[in-house]
């Protein structure tokens, strides 16, 4: 990016509401038009023990989509020098990286504009940044630092995307040793949680905790029958019941000569009972 010529304070910075202030970008030095950027101090309190700290941190608005995190970091650099750029496609809490399992195979990018988090070394580049007059444009491309677009873009994006197969190779061969390293380490925990959980001599079990998230038990026959009793009365529970109509039709009458009988059996004992009152002199 090409330096300004003029200082901070030679213009006025422009505010609007939210707190954001204007700066104009300019693709290269010939152009004409102006595209904006609004910036300011990224201040979230759920936010505070990530990697974007509360008082070096700028959130930056209407990213262009031609703006990699490398021309971003080289935009800014001019206020102080730059940490990290991490680009989204929206607004929101800072993500766990996710562990990348190749270089090679990359999902697509969505092209539009995003918002930037720039992370500066100092705290006083965020104060630099805001106060920078928006009418003095920043340029993007100069003949040191040319960013590519169009046409060119899309030719060596396409040159980028073919694959030798010699690096093909080895970036699969150290994929699939790490693997077998990990399904080994994985095989011989089992083995040694194993051998820490058979019985003794005198019968004894010895219960150790496995995983992260999973109950221990210990691995024995009346163990092992109690949990399955358990997993049946379970499952029985879960059955539906009265499913269907004619269920239900059935259900209800049985319920009904049941009541029927038990019925007749208290009009046989009250009977009993009355005839053993009945009055007897003699």
């Amino acid at each position: 990016m090409a330096p300004s010529t003029k200082k901070h304070g030679a213009g006025n910075a422009c505010i609007i509401p939210g707190g954001f202030a204007v700066l104009s970008l300019k693709f290269s030095a010939e152009s004409d038009t102006q595209h904006k950027l609004y910036v300011k101090e990224h201040r979230v309190r759920v936010e505070a023990k990530t990697h974007r700290p509360l008082d070096k941190t700028l959130f930056v608005l209407n990213v262009p989509p031609y703006c990699s995190q490398a021309v971003v970091s080289q935009i800014f650099s001019r206020f102080g020098a730059v940490v990290s750029v991490e680009l989204s496609d929206r607004p929101g809490t800072a993500s766990v990286p996710e562990i990348k399992l190749s270089n090679i195979f990359k999902p697509a990018e969505k092209q539009g504009f995003k918002v930037a988090y720039i992370v500066f070394r100092k705290a006083k580049s965020i104060q630099l940044a805001k106060s920078h007059p928006h009418n003095f444009p920043l340029v993007i491309s100069t003949e040191k630092q040319p960013v590519t677009t169009g046409l060119q873009k899309w030719a060596e994006q396409y040159r980028k995307s073919i694959i030798l197969p010699e690096k093909l190779q080895e970036t699969v061969d150290a994929f699939m040793t790490d693997y077998d390293l990990r399904k080994e380490e994985k095989e011989k925990k089992q083995e040694e949680e194993a051998e820490e959980q058979k019985e003794d001599e005198e019968g004894w079990v010895k219960v150790t905790r496995g995983n992260k998230g999973t109950k221990a038990r210990p691995h024995s026959e009346a163990a092992n029958q109690k949990s399955l009793q358990k997993e049946i009365r379970k499952k029985k529970r879960k059955e539906l019941l009265n499913f269907y109509t004619w269920q239900h039709r059935n259900t209800q009458k049985e319920h009904i000569a049941d009541l029927r009988k038990k019925f007749e059996e208290d009009k046989q004992r009250i009977s009993l009972l009355r005839a053993q009152r009945k009055f007897r002199p003699y």
